[in-house]
């Protein structure tokens, strides 16, 4: 895209949705950490269903060591891989305590120190935590800047550079909010909901999907074009048989 058609781009996002922000729940950067590390092939709807009483329990580092790997394991069961994240929640609040007096870090390569937490995650931290303009790249951002075209990659850092180069102020701190929350309701992976996208103008992405009105009709139409197919092969073949039950029942003739 141009640099024109990206600040267009956000500025549609933006005024559809003027305050973005993550959909994980938390009251504080450490439970935000947590969470993050939890919804790593999982979704924030899981995650928020297994943090609630957790969270309201466990605020900081030291109250989760004292929880205990067990009893969190089994508090967050319901969330895919769970054996590993409960051994590396317990790590890196450990590390947080030894490390940092139970405090989250504040730059990107402390974070990515702490057990669990890889690049995405320390960027989620550093922007919704701390308000720093970073991005997230995940299975979302990545769908919609390569389906769209606005920042194509052929994997997750090189998407994350292209954003970095490319998204202007104001809306940097927000965008990779923008795209996530574009790619989890609108530009979806199956079926994108192309007929109400903000932006469906300045998209690349060609087989445009219809509005499901025009979906049903095509559906339709092509139901009925199957059934009237299969109507003509199964008279042409009920003439066929005839045919040949004929020629069958007529005696040989001698010279």
């Amino acid at each position: 895209m141009k640099r024109e058609q990206v600040f267009e781009f956000f500025r549609r996002l933006a005024e559809a949705n003027p305050s973005p922000t993550t959909e994980l729940e938390s009251s504080n950067p450490y439970q935000l950490l947590v969470a993050v590390v939890l919804s790593a092939q999982a979704t924030d709807a899981s995650v928020n269903i297994a943090c609630r009483p957790l969270f309201a329990r466990i605020k900081t580092p030291r109250q989760m060591v004292d929880f205990g790997e067990n009893q969190l394991r089994e508090a967050i069961k319901t969330i895919g891989l769970f054996n590993t994240k409960a051994k590396n929640v317990i790590a890196l609040s450990e590390a947080l305590i030894r490390d940092y007096g139970g405090e989250v870090p504040r730059t990107r390569e402390e974070l990515q120190a702490l057990p669990g937490v890889g690049r995405k995650t320390a960027n989620v931290v550093l922007n919704t935590a701390f308000g720093e303009e970073t991005f997230a790249v995940d299975t979302h951002v990545f769908r919609v800047c390569n389906r769209t075209g606005l920042a194509p990659g052929k994997n997750v850092d090189e998407v994350e550079a292209k954003l970095e180069k490319i998204v202007p102020q104001p809306f940097r701190r927000d965008a990779h909010h923008w795209l996530i929350l574009h790619g989890r309701y609108t530009c979806k992976a199956r079926l994108p909901e192309c007929w109400r996208c903000p932006v469906i103008d300045l998209c690349r992405y060609k087989p445009k999907t219809p509005p499901p009105e025009e979906r049903a009709k095509s559906s339709a139409a092509r139901t009925a074009t199957r059934a009237s197919s299969a109507a003509r092969i199964a008279k042409a073949r009920t003439v066929s048989t005839r045919s040949a039950s004929r020629n069958r029942s007529r005696p040989n003739r001698l010279p």
